[in-house]
């Protein structure tokens, strides 16, 4: 079963290496999608993959590198897109 996330990050999330730590977790554990810093200061992100690897990169996206300091995070659930690779614009 594969399930796909979108996520925004908003807090000190940018300027913290939050996006190049989602990327690395993101290869560790075979997720597909991509990562991005948003104008607005936000972090957006989507994760497509197993199940559980997907949760643990949602998890993290709730506490971030250390430096940052997340105050809100929204998670959606989208339908899948068979997306390969992952990706931090």
């Amino acid at each position: 079963m594969t399930v796909r996330r979108r996520v925004l990050v908003t807090g000190r999330v940018q300027g913290v290496g939050f996006r190049y730590a989602v990327l690395e977790r993101a290869r560790m554990r075979g997720v597909a999608g991509w990562v991005r810093n948003l104008p607005t200061g936000q972090v957006e992100a989507a994760f497509e993959g197993d199940p559980s690897a997907v949760e643990a990169l949602v998890d993290y996206c709730g506490r971030g590198p250390l430096g940052a300091s997340v105050r809100d995070i929204q998670v959606t659930d989208v339908t899948p897109t068979g997306e390969t690779g992952f990706s931090a614009g």
